[in-house]
């Protein structure tokens, strides 16, 4: 069986390169927004109330969850990045997550 080894990039095709910045390109995704339609919801709110630890404050990347005034568990649904942590992150399985309806939802693109 014939292996192939890596070999490093030469210093021309490296020159030729654009620099690329990851947070430049997370800058530059796209949302289209579902007005009608909330993808993530809380199923039971007294369940959020009772929850000490509340994990969904920490594990969104996207910060989708946040407290109100009242200290109710709330959710801002359009900046999410659809990774579907909050299918699992929540103990209780109180997070009701489904993929937004064609056509909204986040755009990902690279370049």
């Amino acid at each position: 069986m014939n292996q192939k080894t890596h070999e490093p990039l030469s210093s021309d095709i490296k020159a030729s390169l654009v620099p690329t910045n990851v947070d430049d390109l997370l800058v530059s995704l796209k949302y289209y927004v579902d007005e009608d339609f909330a993808h993530i919801r809380i199923s039971d709110h007294n369940v959020c109330t009772g929850c000490e630890k509340k994990p969904c404050l920490d594990f969104c990347p996207a910060h989708v969850f946040s407290l109100d005034r009242q200290k109710k568990v709330m959710v801002s649904y359009q900046g999410c990045l659809e990774c579907g942590s909050c299918r699992i992150g929540c103990p209780f399985y109180n997070i009701e997550w489904n993929l937004p309806r064609g056509g909204y939802g986040v755009a990902y693109k690279f370049g």
